[in-house]
């Protein structure tokens, strides 16, 4: 007996929902397109010449798979300049990818920056603050409820009344950074972490308060940021981000 064409006959058709379950299946399934999604679990995003690599294709290949991993809504990507960086499209995906692995018992590497020490854990990206710290602070914003995004899947934020509170408590013209040329707030992409850390004018009031405040001392030959023994003290008061020495 074909049990899937007495199925479908039953049915009156193929179900709409059992068609997205196959395809979907058939696009984690495929060997390179699986690593290159359990790569991002990490929450890192990557451009496609990388993935290249952990998917062991070629750069052309790599591009196709990205393309049905995109299309199967998988996968996500973010142009910023020149790259084109991708990252799963949500926490619905990591999921799944996460019980794929329990299941096949998998692991993988974790995600090794090469950026040097000093570079990684603070600098400046143009004029706002970059690095772990630059992401730390992105987070935890998200997380005290500073942020909002105004419309959802885009990379702009603005302040919400709680965040327009805290930042005019910190001596910040919110009234003065709207009125700027510029983009008030954005999900810049870390070079080093791959995430997102504060861009556009209020990254920069960020920064601005912070050597303002002396949290942090800049670097006169490089973009490197100290983060002072003051900087820690309000970091931690401020937004909760401990010393990265003592996390």
């Amino acid at each position: 007996m074909n049990v899937g064409a007495s199925d479908r006959n039953y049915s009156g058709g193929e179900d709409p929902a059992d068609a997205a379950v196959s395809r979907i299946a058939a696009a984690i399934g495929e060997p390179a397109r699986a690593r290159m999604l359990c790569s991002l679990m990490d929450g890192r995003a990557r451009t496609s010449t990388e993935l290249a690599i952990i998917g062991e294709v070629s750069p052309s290949t790599a591009s196709i798979h990205l393309g049905r991993l995109k299309a199967e809504r998988l996968v996500k990507v973010l142009v910023q300049g020149k790259h084109r960086y991708y990252s799963l499209e949500g926490p619905g995906v990591a999921r799944v990818l996460e019980g794929l692995n329990v299941l096949a018992g998998g692991r993988h590497p974790p995600f090794a920056p090469t950026t040097p020490t000093r570079l990684r854990a603070a600098r400046t990206c143009y004029d706002h603050i970059a690095g772990v710290i630059g992401v730390k602070l992105h987070d935890r914003l998200w997380k005290l409820g500073w942020l909002a995004n105004p419309a959802k899947g885009a990379n702009d934020y603005d302040l919400t009344r709680r965040g327009e509170s805290g930042l005019a408590a910190l001596d910040a013209d919110v009234a003065a950074l709207r009125a700027l040329r510029r983009r008030f707030a954005y999900a810049c992409l870390d070079w080093s972490e791959r995430r997102p850390h504060i861009g556009g004018a209020l990254g920069a009031a960020l920064l601005a308060i912070a050597l303002r405040r002396k949290w942090v001392t800049q670097d006169l030959d490089s973009r490197a940021l100290e983060i002072t023994r003051l900087g820690w003290g309000e970091l931690q008061r401020l937004f909760g981000i401990q010393n990265l020495s003592q996390s």
